[in-house]
């Protein structure tokens, strides 16, 4: 094993890094938004809604992420410019940023799902008596408690996507995975590189979970 060509190509590795967190982050952001949405159809009264939230989520759960990045990215046309940002292609990142947005949104939407029914059904009949709405009693009273109640599962899903990621350098997003594979091929060494890539998943992945985990031990210690 020879790691010397890191002096040389470490920068390709710590863009690759930076690119993948961005990455993870614009998707957990748009997961969430997408995820908050669909629970909130499927835990509504009407059957119509209920069935559109269970059919997203039950295709998107049942189907390959490579399948779906392929469809987005090939067979939908999106009036994306092709300009260049911090080293990686709008043209490709906004397709990559849609469909694991996309993906990961069907697997908030259950964990928030989960979290809003197990909150007490007395905490919104308390907010009817009080006159409020179903919406304004959701808003301010059953979410607001969900949320603290899920962050520990949103946190993992970060950690997930961190991971899973990886998959958009297929379509050329230059996250570590990609730029890893640029090595590679640029040293014809097959293995090192990839043993640092995974190093790199790992301190990311390790980092965030011990921060993750600190968090939900001070809420705790908060209650």
């Amino acid at each position: 094993m020879d790691f010397s060509f890191l002096r040389g190509y470490n920068i390709y590795f710590l863009t690759g890094a930076v690119n993948t967190v961005i990455l993870a982050i614009f998707t957990v952001f748009f997961g969430v938004i997408i995820g908050t949405f669909i629970a909130l159809l499927k835990i509504s009264r009407n059957r119509v809604l209920r069935f559109i939230s269970t059919a997203y989520i039950e295709f998107i759960r049942g189907t390959p992420l490579m399948v779906q990045l392929f469809i987005i990215y090939y067979g939908i046309p999106l009036p994306v410019p092709d300009v260049t940002i911090l080293g990686m292609n709008m043209s490709r990142f906004i397709p990559g940023v849609m469909a694991l947005s996309i993906n990961s949104g069907a697997y908030v939407a259950e964990i928030i799902r989960a979290g809003i029914q197990a909150i007490d059904k007395g905490q919104m009949e308390a907010a009817r008596s009080l006159g409020l709405t179903h919406s304004m009693a959701m808003r301010y009273i059953i979410l607001p408690q969900a949320i603290r109640n899920i962050l520990p599962a949103l946190g993992n899903e970060f950690v997930v996507v961190i991971k899973e990621s990886s998959i958009v350098s297929i379509v050329g997003i230059a996250d570590l995975m990609f730029n890893t594979n640029v090595v590679r091929g640029a040293l014809y060494k097959p293995m090192e590189p990839l043993l640092v890539a995974a190093l790199i998943y790992f301190i990311l992945t390790f980092t965030l979970s011990k921060l993750l985990g600190k968090a939900e031990r001070r809420m705790r210690s908060d209650d």
